[in-house]
């Protein structure tokens, strides 16, 4: 019931949640980003962020930098304090935690099949997928030819199994069916995850529910500007649209007939919490839109950790360091590529 779980919370997870809050207290601030915006060379960014948490991380890595070496060490920590997570926590907190690796799951996924299909190294591909998102048979999936086999030798024993019921086809793989496939198992996975944050109940399910209500209606608005100009019919676009979310059903009806950005933004402004967003965009600049969507996700991430004895600090935490790391490798290829004047366009300040 709402507002009990202060009586029991504590018993199980108090001490995850006392880490988690005391890690949030090592997120960079704007002082930190405006000392790394000013930086001149990479090793510049390493010698500010020595002084952060991520300092045992890159204090021993020699010149000359690169930039998927922050980026990586940077993830290497988010990871092992995913994992420090992991190991301490009960259930349903620890089921909770798994949910959040699925998204990079998926992702994983569909960039070795997309290097697969353009005959890219294995090797080289595996690197290159999210360390959260790794699972045993993950290099077999280079075999697949089609959704059936990419089910039957490689996801049935991964939790994206029951996502796959409506992506198994017998059509080859390309490029538009793997963007199709990565859409339909996030929506599988979204609408999974709202409804176990629906059965936790209280802080957990009020905040949760939120959260990821903005990532479907996020979802949305992307597929339907992805998906302007291509084959994809209004049946199929409106298909990959979540079943939950503030845009549901109404909205997804008015996004799925949407033929340009602005008819999208029309669509969009009738939502007041949307109608914020779309007004700090001038029309004909829908590549700011990201940028404004990441500031909103910000915004209502940090709102989380208001309320106390609820899960959603775990997935708060982890997107937000998430977006952290975003934000130094964009400062770090501006930096390595002499483009400093654009280094404060993608950068989403946290705190």
């Amino acid at each position: 019931m709402y507002g009990w779980e202060m009586l029991s919370f504590n018993i199980h997870d108090g001490f995850l949640e006392a880490i988690v809050r005391g890690n949030r207290s090592g997120l960079l601030t704007a002082a930190d980003y405006n000392n790394l915006c000013q930086c001149e060379t990479l090793d510049d960014i390493k010698m500010h962020l020595t002084a952060t948490e991520y300092g045992p991380y890159l204090q021993n890595e020699p010149s000359p930098l690169h930039t998927t070496t922050i980026v990586e060490k940077c993830t290497l920590k988010l990871v092992d304090e995913y994992k420090h997570m992991l190991c301490q926590a009960n259930e349903p907190l620890s089921t909770f935690l798994q949910y959040i690796t699925y998204g990079h799951m998926i992702d994983n996924v569909v960039l070795i099949v997309t290097g697969t299909l353009h005959e890219r190294d294995v090797n080289e591909l595996l690197e290159k997928c999210h360390p959260l998102g790794m699972f045993d048979s993950i290099a077999s999936l280079a075999v697949a030819q089609n959704m059936r086999e990419l089910y039957r030798l490689v996801l049935v024993d991964t939790p994206l199994a029951p996502y796959f019921s409506e992506c198994i086809t017998s059509e080859d793989l390309d490029d538009m069916n793997i963007e199709i496939m990565r859409n339909t198992l996030y929506k599988a996975y979204l609408e999974d995850f709202y409804k176990f944050c629906q059965k936790l109940g209280g802080a957990t399910a009020e905040i949760m529910c939120d959260l990821l209500s903005f990532e479907a209606d996020r979802r949305a608005v992307n597929i339907t500007i992805n998906s302007i100009g291509t084959e994809l019919t209004r049946d199929d676009r409106r298909k990959l649209y979540s079943n939950f979310g503030l845009l549901y059903p109404y909205g997804h009806e008015e996004l799925a007939v949407c033929e340009d950005v602005d008819q999208v933004r029309g669509a969009m402004e009738k939502y007041p919490p949307y109608q914020s967003i779309f007004s700090r965009i001038s029309y004909g600049e829908s590549q700011m839109l990201d940028k404004a969507f990441y500031e909103e996700e910000v915004r209502r991430l940090c709102l989380s950790f208001e309320q106390q004895f609820h899960y959603a600090v775990f997935f708060a935490y982890i997107r937000l360091r998430e977006q952290e790391i975003r934000n130094l490798m964009w400062i770090s290829e501006c930096v390595a590529q002499n483009q400093k004047n654009r280094v404060h366009d993608s950068v989403v300040f946290i705190f």
